[in-house]
């Protein structure tokens, strides 16, 4: 009984504390329990600071960082790196309904405006920029997949790039699209990859950048 007694006393003990500082008078401030946790100390990106090396805040990312959400693509541009990513890079889509489906609507967003309808490079505006050749010409109708990613990437031309608009696994749905709808290719299925995830709807995930051959942002 006596230990019972002890607890209770302490807890009404603990109830009238924190009844009391709680309830200030008039419009002061209650009191805080250990108000240097509640409060530390921040420094702003670029203000002297004595904790680190080299005096400042903000500090320079350890050599080889990768930043988080970014995948790195490894092609520059220009015609060789344009050709290296078209021999290096696989599409890890396959060409059927939801794919295509998604590719189209994507295609529409993006690239309708200058290619057209069809690809024939009759876009909308097409009259007020050099009009982008027809995906059914020759020297089109031989690009790999992986070489139109590096256009979407980085850009061609008087195409400017689209790495900041178009996600990686968007980027490959367009050219799954272009290539089955617009060209009539019929690319060989990637074999080596591993099977796409279906979603809660049925339809076939987008796979993670880390998925092979699923290239990467700028």
């Amino acid at each position: 009984m006596r230990k019972l007694a002890l607890i209770l006393f302490f807890v009404l003990g603990l109830v009238v504390i924190a009844g009391a500082v709680a309830c200030q008078p008039g419009d002061e401030r209650g009191s805080e329990y250990m108000p240097d946790m509640a409060y530390s100390q921040s420094y702003k990106a670029f203000a002297p600071n004595e904790a680190t090396r080299t005096g400042i805040t903000l500090q320079r990312p350890v050599a080889g960082t990768i930043a988080r959400g970014y995948h790195p693509f490894h092609y520059g541009k220009g015609d060789a790196e344009a050709t290296r990513a078209g021999n290096e890079l696989t599409n890890p889509f396959h060409a059927n309904e939801p794919t295509l489906a998604r590719g189209k609507a994507l295609y529409q967003i993006y690239c309708l405006v200058c290619h057209g309808e069809q690809g024939k490079g009759d876009g909308p505006i097409s009259s007020k920029i050099p009009p982008p050749p027809s995906y059914r010409s020759d020297r089109l109708m031989n690009y790999p997949p992986g070489r139109f990613f590096h256009v979407i990437t980085m850009g061609a031309n008087k195409m400017p790039s689209y790495a900041t608009q178009i996600s990686p696994p968007d980027r490959w749905l367009i050219i799954t699209y272009i290539r089955a709808q617009l060209q009539g290719q019929q690319d060989a299925d990637p074999g080596s990859l591993p099977p796409m995830e279906v979603d809660a709807t049925g339809s076939e995930a987008i796979p993670s950048p880390s998925t092979p051959g699923a290239g990467g942002t700028r």
